[in-house]
């Protein structure tokens, strides 16, 4: 079979698409797939490029213990154990679709009730207004943190706001959830993670950072909300195999607007 592999780390360049062996489920839990389509997630970007370097002490220390990248799929199962992580693609969504599970935030927490309002540049206004938003925050505009609105939670999935800047703009007992990966070149987020989690421990405000939690349970709700239309997929563009580094590339860069999918 043909996959996108990494044999150092390194610049999306280190990916080539190479033919590879088929593996075979061993292990209680494994599942053999034949991959429609993956999603091409940040996290991928790091794990690559081996920054930060904490990320060695899981992924390899002088090279990726796993070389093939990607977690978000939309496959084909060809041999299962015991498919806890697995759930059937909605009918009325498609294989691309299935693996650009992006762009969700907003949507689901229309569905469960919420009052949402989206921060954005000027060019995605429309798009989060799209994804049902109930206010638009244009930040090249307004500085959110300095308004007079205040805010039970804030997923934070960029920080480009300091942390103190932002919880301004929490209700007193308000709750913030840093998601972007982002940090320092040797421990990443983690020393802002070490910090928010002080800090919580000295005011009734909240931080806790994102953490993904696979649960199967929570792919049948999303299911669910994908069936009925409540979530709608936001690509942005997709890639063939082979384009897999310049996927890479322009997540990288920081200005997706939905998700990239690379098609196989």
């Amino acid at each position: 079979m043909r996959a996108a592999v990494q044999h150092r780390y390194g610049p999306p360049s280190v990916l080539q698409s190479s033919e590879v062996g088929i593996p075979l489920p061993g292990r209680r839990g494994d599942v053999l797939v034949q991959v429609g389509a993956a999603a091409v997630h940040p996290g991928d970007y790091f794990v690559m490029t081996r920054e930060p370097y904490v990320v060695r002490l899981v992924f390899g220390l002088r090279r990726p213990r796993h070389g093939i990248p990607g977690r978000d799929l939309a496959v084909v199962v060809g041999a299962v154990g015991k498919a806890d992580n697995l759930v059937s693609v909605p009918a009325n969504v498609s294989v691309v679709d299935a693996g650009g599970v992006g762009s969700f935030a907003v949507q689901i927490a229309k569905a469960f009730g919420a009052e949402v309002t989206g921060v954005c540049s000027t060019r995605n206004v429309e798009l989060v207004r799209s994804l049902s938003a109930d206010q638009v925050v244009d930040y090249t505009r307004t500085d959110f943190t300095r308004a007079e609105k205040r805010y039970d939670v804030i997923l934070d999935n960029v920080e480009a706001q300091p942390l103190a800047a932002v919880r301004r703009a929490l209700t007193p007992t308000g709750t913030l959830i840093p998601n972007s990966g982002r940090g320092g070149r040797w421990l990443g987020p983690l020393g802002r993670i070490v910090k928010a989690r002080v800090l919580s421990g000295f005011t009734r405000q909240q931080l806790r950072p994102f953490t993904s939690v696979e649960k199967r349970q929570d792919l049948l709700t999303l299911a669910d909300l994908l069936t009925t239309g409540q979530v709608t997929p936001v690509i942005d563009r997709t890639h063939p195999l082979a384009e897999a580094a310049g996927a890479l590339r322009y997540v990288a860069a920081g200005h997706t607007r939905g998700k990239v999918v690379i098609t196989v």
